[in-house]
């Protein structure tokens, strides 16, 4: 096998805790319920030695380093046939099924885009369970009110029930980050946005684009009835609101 010199720009650190790979392992549980499982970046296959155990028949790895790609299928002949060698944000997705499991230590550099991916296909997406930079991680999961609640936490939130599980340490990796990491879990709402979808995400947008600004200051382009801006809710600040909160408002000023 080749020796795992890092490539910068694929934001790679390899885990090498196995400690930690058998806890995140645990933390995704059974993936026979799942339609799909699909790892992102596995690398080596440093996590996916203990998901292939034992070996599930819905289980999809999405790797773009060309190193490991083939590699993958060697060391793992179940994999064969089931690697995607493609960047997953640019991927034919279609081969997911309904409920997916998306799984995986997850580039930091392009950490945020996968949530934003896995969004667009929130209709198949049923939990993600997988490792972030910690800031990252707790962006995702952080509540109104909190210094870390943001655009992030609020498009994964309006779909996902986000929970923060454990830290792992730099000394885990080789090499090890200068950051700490999280590993987080998301599940999927039974219930609905009540809006539409497309003027929420740029109603949140907008709010944290300027998030020192209250909402009655960085909404006030968006509201053709400017009378509205005197309702209370509109003196608060973006991080101020829930979910609800900016459902409801996207409704208001529609």
């Amino acid at each position: 096998m080749q020796k795992p010199f890092l490539k910068k720009s694929l934001g790679q650190h390899f885990l090498k805790d196995e400690a930690v790979l058998q806890q995140i392992a645990e933390a995704i549980g059974d993936m026979k319920s799942f339609a799909t499982v699909v790892e992102i970046g596995p690398g080596m296959g440093a996590l996916t030695k203990y998901l292939l155990q034992p070996k599930p028949d819905n289980f999809y790895v999405v790797e773009l380093d060309d190193r490991w790609v083939a590699h993958l299928a060697q060391t793992y002949p179940h994999l064969r046939g089931k690697v995607i060698h493609r960047d997953f944000l640019k991927a034919d997705l279609n081969f997911m099924q309904h409920p997916t499991h998306i799984v995986g230590n997850f580039p930091y550099n392009i950490s945020s885009q996968i949530i934003f991916r896995m969004i667009e296909y929130k209709e198949v997406v049923e939990e993600m369970t997988g490792m972030f930079q910690k800031e990252v991680a707790l962006r995702i999961a952080a509540k109104p009110g909190n210094k870390d609640y943001g655009i992030l936490s609020v498009l994964a939130q309006a779909y996902f029930d986000c929970y923060y599980l454990f830290d792992v340490l730099p000394e885990s990796f080789n090499p090890p980050p200068k950051v700490m990491s999280g590993v987080i879990k998301l599940k999927r709402k039974r219930t609905t946005l009540q809006c539409d979808e497309e003027k929420f995400k740029k109603l949140v947008k907008a709010a944290f684009n300027q998030r020192r600004k209250t909402m009655r200051n960085s909404l006030k382009e968006l509201v053709a009835d400017k009378s509205l801006l005197a309702q209370e809710v509109f003196a608060k600040r973006p991080e101020q609101l829930s979910i609800a909160e900016f459902e409801s408002l996207t409704n208001l000023i529609s």
